[in-house]
């Protein structure tokens, strides 16, 4: 008995959220005041009685050092996004209400990554077709006017 008391304390210890003080969702930081609105495997809202500005403090906090990271400044969001192999892909924080703020967690999906790729492999053709068009067009009206020259030094 006293080795499972021991291994549970060992395990406790060691666990990051319990030396941190801070609770995690996907690996993300949570504030743990807040108020869970919906929790399910793939999002958690909450609602905290903090300034848009002390929660942004935080999790600036507690993201600091990590690579691919962004922070983005819309203007009804503060919008955190890792572009890396995180299990959490955003983070969204509401501005407007001084005296309460909502923080909504997402977990990264396949769904978007995919969107991306496709997004990104038919731009990629859109590109080339604009540049094909208009290489046809300008390769059409220069031998247009060659055809013009050539024929004026025949005339002559």
């Amino acid at each position: 008995m006293k080795k499972l008391i021991y291994l549970v304390f060992v395990l406790l210890l060691f666990n990051p959220t319990f030396i941190l003080g801070a609770e995690g969702f996907l690996e993300a930081p949570v504030i743990p005041q807040g108020t869970a609105i919906e929790k399910s495997d793939a999002r958690l809202e909450l609602k905290i009685g903090l300034s848009h500005e002390e929660v942004l403090s935080f999790y600036k906090e507690a993201l600091k050092g990590l690579d691919d990271i962004k922070f983005r400044e819309w203007k009804d969001v503060t919008y955190i996004e890792d572009d890396g192999s995180r299990p959490w892909h955003s983070i969204t924080i509401s501005k407007g209400d001084q005296k309460e703020t909502h923080i909504i967690i997402v977990k990264d999906n396949w769904t978007w990554i995919i969107g991306t790729l496709v997004l990104r492999y038919v731009g990629v053709f859109v590109v080339l077709m604009v540049l094909f068009l208009g290489m046809s067009a300008s390769g059409k009206i220069i031998s247009g006017s060659m055809k013009k020259i050539e024929g004026q030094k025949a005339a002559d």
